[in-house]
C-alpha cells in the first residue's frame, strides 16, 4: 500500500465530504484501487492537482496529478496504472474568450497574455499551422480545405486539445481565444475533460460593431489595421492605399453578427457557471481593467482553495 498525501483544489461549490474516509473524495469506481498493491513504497506528492478517470479497458484507471515539473508513471504487475503528475502552481488559468467581430478580443487577447503569461491559442492559427506542418490532423483538414469544404468540428477540436496537452500550457496555462463557436464544438471540449476556469465574453452593441467594422481599412504595404474615425493614417500617403476588406460592408457585418449572437447563446448555456460578460464598447484601457480584475480574483481563489488531503492508494 503507498499514500499519497496531496493537494489539489476544491471548488467553494464542492467542499470537502465530512467523513474521515479519504476514499470519499474518488467517484465509488475507484473505491477498490485503495486495496490494490500498484505501488509499493510509500510516496508523497505535494502541492499537487488530482483527476480521475475510467480507460476503455475494463479495470484500467489513470490518476492524474497535473504537473509542471515532472511526470511519473507508476507500474506494478496489475491491471492498473498510475499516471502522476506533480503541480507546483495551483494559480494557473484555463481561460476562454469569445467576442463578435470587432469587439475588440485580439487586443484584449494581447494585454492578457502579455500580462499574465498564459499561452495564446487561436483555432484558426492552429489550423493554419497544422496545414503548414503537415501533421496528421492538418493533412485531413487540408483534404477539406482544397475541396471548399468546412473543416468537421472533430478534427479541429482534437487540434484544440493537442496544443493544450503541450508542455507551455501546462506550465503557464492557457488563453483559447474564440473556441469554441457553437455548442457542439463545446460540448466535444467537455467531453475530453477541457473546461475553462473562466468564459470572457466582450459585450458590445451592435451599433457599435458596425461603426467599428465599416471604418475598417487595411494597409496593403504594412499590415496594419486603421479606423477612419477612431484610428485614422497619420499621412495623406499611407489613406490614399487604404483597402476595405470585402467583407467589412453593414450589410455582410450584420449578417455575421446575426450568426455570431445564436451560435453564442448555445455556447453561454454550458460554460454560464464561468461565464463573465465585459462591457466592451469602453476604450480598450478600461476593457482590459475589468478583464484584469477577474482574473486577478480568480487566481487568488484557486490560491485560497488550494486544499490539503491526503488519499489513501
Amino acid at each position: 500500500m503507498a499514500s499519497l498525501s496531496i493537494n489539489f483544489p476544491i471548488l467553494p461549490t464542492n467542499p470537502l465530504p465530512s467523513s474521515s474516509n479519504p476514499n470519499r473524495l474518488l467517484p465509488s469506481s475507484f473505491s477498490h484501487l485503495n486495496s490494490s498493491p500498484l505501488i509499493s513504497s510509500s510516496s508523497h506528492v505535494s502541492r499537487s492537482s488530482l483527476s480521475l478517470s475510467r480507460l476503455s479497458s475494463r479495470n484500467s484507471f489513470v490518476i492524474e496529478l497535473q504537473t509542471n515539473k515532472k511526470k511519473m508513471k507508476m507500474n506494478k504487475a496489475s491491471n492498473h496504472s498510475i499516471v502522476a503528475t506533480v503541480n507546483t502552481k495551483p494559480e494557473l488559468l484555463k481561460i476562454m474568450i469569445s467576442g463578435a467581430p470587432a469587439s475588440g478580443k485580439g487586443t484584449q487577447c494581447e494585454l492578457i497574455t502579455k500580462k499574465y503569461g498564459l499561452v495564446h491559442i487561436a483555432a484558426g492559427d492552429l489550423l493554419r499551422a497544422e496545414v503548414a506542418a503537415g501533421t496528421e490532423n492538418g493533412k485531413r483538414a487540408k483534404e477539406y480545405m482544397e475541396k471548399g469544404e468546412l473543416v468537421p468540428n472533430e478534427i479541429v477540436v482534437m487540434m484544440v486539445k493537442d496544443r493544450l496537452l503541450q508542455p507551455d500550457s501546462h506550465e503557464n496555462g492557457w488563453l483559447l481565444d474564440g473556441y469554441p463557436r457553437s455548442s457542439s464544438q463545446a460540448k466535444a471540449l467537455e467531453d475530453l475533460g477541457i473546461h475553462p476556469d473562466l468564459f470572457i465574453l466582450l459585450d458590445v452593441p451592435e451599433e457599435i460593431l458596425v461603426d467599428r467594422v465599416v471604418g475598417r481599412r487595411l494597409d496593403p504595404v504594412t499590415g496594419r489595421i486603421y479606423h477612419l474615425k477612431y484610428s485614422p493614417p497619420e499621412t495623406e500617403e499611407i489613406a490614399s492605399r487604404l483597402t476595405q476588406r470585402f467583407d467589412d460592408t453593414e450589410e455582410k457585418v450584420k449578417l455575421r453578427l446575426q450568426t455570431h449572437n445564436q451560435n453564442v447563446e448555445d455556447v453561454l448555456s454550458i460554460y454560464k457557471d464561468v461565464t463573465v460578460k465585459i462591457n466592451g464598447s469602453a476604450p480598450k484601457e478600461d476593457v482590459f481593467v475589468q478583464i484584469d480584475n477577474a482574473l486577478a480574483g480568480l487566481r487568488e481563489q484557486k490560491k485560497a482553495t488550494f486544499a490539503s488531503v491526503e488519499v489513501g492508494i
